[in-house]
């Protein structure tokens, strides 16, 4: 089991969606508990430390995983235009 840290900035991008995609998306969050690497993960290029994504939709949840500490700190969510940036 990994424990999940939310940052200050991915919890205010999160408040501001509707409910529903909240739904969704706090349930994909929960899975990251059991496995930090489901499948359709992608490992984000070109920037250090290695941040992986999931998709839920439209939105995509940016996280770091320590195997070390067993942690998944939550960096962004966003809507897909967004997230990038």
């Amino acid at each position: 089991m990994y424990a999940i840290v939310v940052s200050k900035e991915a919890l205010k991008e999160l408040k501001a969606l509707p409910k529903v995609i909240v739904r969704n998306i706090s349930n994909a969050i929960d899975g990251l508990e059991e496995q930090p690497r489901p499948s359709g993960c992608k490992k984000l290029k070109g920037i250090q430390p290695a941040l992986w994504r999931i998709r839920i939709g439209d939105y995509r949840v940016i996280y770091l995983v320590d195997d070390v500490v067993r942690i998944v700190e939550i960096r962004r969510i966003a809507h897909r235009k967004d997230v990038y940036e």
